[in-house]
């Protein structure tokens, strides 16, 4: 059993844990007000620009001239799984959620024949992935605070794609990444970043329109900005996202911290009247031998 000294010096440790705890989740609820207001005013400009994307799209008919990004490389072997999670733990179940949708996509397609390569963003997903796919990360990003990032960001995280991807290094890119529904919500998510994927004509809700130029040299023009939204606004849905399960995770440790000091606060009660009773019985006996 544990001396009355080891067990008042881990109280005393398990208290200062839960004050810790409790000021992480106070500063994850500051933050997740910024980043779901941020994620929310970024969906509509985003889901409208990709609705957009999609009806010019159903419009083309691919040939050779058409941008490589609607077209694709006519192939589909190569996959790359853009990962975004992010740098810092302590976040619950967020990055291992995103990571974990991954890995059960890349095993199907490595399943079915394909080639999988990795680029992440963000120092979790690069530390899961990197362990089971040493040999196939082509690049890794550290973001930094989420919160933190703005446009021109995503932009040169898109820039660097669609070069790769017009150097031939993939065939289709995936976008992992957290979308945001609650405090206690977070789903990860699976979006088909790069060809842009063309919907069946029944799926286009948006009112047919003559464009002036042409379709195609509108989507040379928009298509690259779509990959640049698409990213940003899943690292925005990712910040709002890693606060949240933040804030959940620092509740439950806060909890649990409760729970066992008054545990161990009982076992110390109960030690402590076990020892007054010995030393007293003690008392007695050498005064009854007197």
């Amino acid at each position: 059993m544990a001396t009355l000294k080891a067990l008042k010096v881990r109280i005393g440790s398990v208290k200062s844990t839960q004050k810790i705890t409790k000021a992480m989740k106070m500063v994850a609820a500051a933050k997740l007000r910024r980043a779901q207001d941020a994620a929310e005013a970024g969906r509509p400009y985003a889901q409208r620009i990709e609705a957009v994307v999609a009806s010019l799209a159903s419009q083309v008919t691919i040939g050779p001239s058409s941008p490589k990004l609607l077209a694709g490389t006519g192939k589909d072997q190569v996959h790359l799984f853009v990962v975004a999670t992010s740098d810092k733990g302590l976040a619950g179940a967020f990055n291992t959620n995103i990571a974990r949708l991954a890995r059960r996509r890349a095993a199907e397609m490595i399943a079915d024949g394909k080639t999988v390569k990795f680029y992440t963003i963000g120092k979790k997903g690069r530390a899961v992935l990197n362990r089971l796919y040493p040999k196939d990360f082509i690049h890794s990003i550290e973001p930094g605070a989420l919160d933190r990032l703005v446009f021109p960001d995503a932009r040169g995280y898109a820039d660097d794609l669609i070069a790769r991807f017009e150097a031939g290094e993939f065939d289709v890119a995936h976008l992992f990444f957290s979308n945001f529904k609650s405090v206690l919500t977070q789903e990860p998510t699976e979006q088909q970043l790069i060809p842009v994927a063309i919907p069946a004509a029944s799926d286009v809700t948006l009112t047919p329109a003559d464009y002036e130029p042409d379709e195609e040299e509108i989507l040379a023009e928009l298509l690259p900005r779509n990959v640049a939204v698409q990213i940003f606004r899943a690292m925005r849905e990712n910040a709002a996202s890693e606060q949240g399960s933040k804030m959940t995770a620092m509740d439950n440790a806060t909890r649990n911290a409760g729970d066992l000091i008054n545990r161990l606060t009982i076992q110390y009660n109960r030690s402590r009247q076990a020892a007054i009773t010995t030393e007293l019985v003690e008392i007695i006996s050498g005064a009854e031998a007197l």
